[in-house]
C-alpha cells in the first residue's frame, strides 16, 4: 500500500548459523573419538526450513483502512495527511498469492489514492515479493520490494532512487490480531542507519472472514 507510483526496487537480505559445542568425558573412548584438530565437535540437525506460503494470510479479506502519509520526505517534515477507506485482500489461483485493492480518500475529500498490490511467494528462496500494479499503464512495478517473516514481523526491502538519491525502502507488516494489522514504510538515505516513517496504514474489522480464491 505504498505510493500509487513506485519507481524500481532491489533486495539484499542476511542469514547467520551458530554451531552448538559438545562437551567431552575424561574417558579413553571419548578422547579418542572425541574432537579433535581434523574432526569439529559435533553439531545438531538443521531446523527446518520455515514455509512462509502461509505468512499472508492474516490479510486476506476485507477492512476498512486509516492512513496517515508523509508525502514531503527526507526533508524533516512533520506534515502528515490522513486519509480512511478500504483494503480488499484476495488469494489468487488457490495458492501462495493474493492481490489487494486499495482506495482511500483524505479527511478533506481532496485527495484520492486508488491502488493494486501483488503479492507472490517464492518456494525456493521461501520469500515473499510486492509488486505495484499500474493499472492505467498495464504494467506492474519492478524490481518488488523482497522479504520474510522473522519475529513475529513481516519484513521486506529495496533499493531505489527518491528525487535524484539513492535510497533504501522498508516496508514492515504486524499481524496484531485477527481483527487488527499495520503496515508501515520508512526511507533510509544513510545505508539502513536511521529510517524515517513517512507511510502509516491501520486496518481494522469487525470479525475474521473467510478466505476466498480468485481462480
Amino acid at each position: 500500500m505504498e505510493d500509487p507510483k513506485p519507481t524500481r526496487r532491489t533486495m539484499m537480505t542476511l542469514a547467520a548459523a551458530t554451531p552448538l559445542l559438545v562437551a567431552g568425558t575424561a574417558s579413553a573412548q571419548t578422547q579418542r573419538d572425541g574432537p579433535t584438530p581434523n574432526r569439529p565437535p559435533g553439531r545438531p540437525p538443521a531446523a527446518p526450513l520455515h514455509d512462509g506460503a502461509g505468512d499472508f494470510d492474516f490479510v486476506i479479506g476485507d477492512w476498512k483502512a486509516h492512513v496517515r502519509r508523509l508525502p514531503e520526505r527526507l526533508v524533516g517534515s512533520t506534515d502528515w495527511i490522513e486519509y480512511e477507506g478500504t483494503s480488499r485482500h484476495h488469494k489468487l489461483f488457490g495458492g501462495p498469492a493474493n492481490l489487494e485493492e486499495f482506495n482511500v480518500t483524505s479527511l478533506d475529500g481532496k485527495l484520492k489514492i486508488h491502488a493494486q498490490t501483488l503479492r507472490l511467494y517464492n518456494r525456493q528462496t521461501r520469500q515473499w515479493s510486492i509488486y505495484p500494479v499500474d493499472i492505467d499503464e498495464g504494467v506492474l512495478g519492478t524490481p518488488p520490494v523482497v522479504g520474510d517473516f522473522r519475529d513475529g514481523v513481516m519484513e521486506l526491502y529495496d533499493q531505489e532512487d527518491w528525487k535524484g538519491r539513492a535510497i533504501f525502502v522498508r516496508y514492515h507488516w504486524f499481524p496484531l490480531s485477527p481483527l487488527a494489522c499495520r503496515m508501515e514504510q520508512a526511507f533510509s538515505a544513510d545505508g539502513g542507519k536511521s529510517w524515517e516513517t513517512n507511510w502509516i496504514c491501520e486496518l481494522s474489522r469487525d470479525r475474521v472472514q473467510e478466505s476466498r480464491s480468485w481462480s
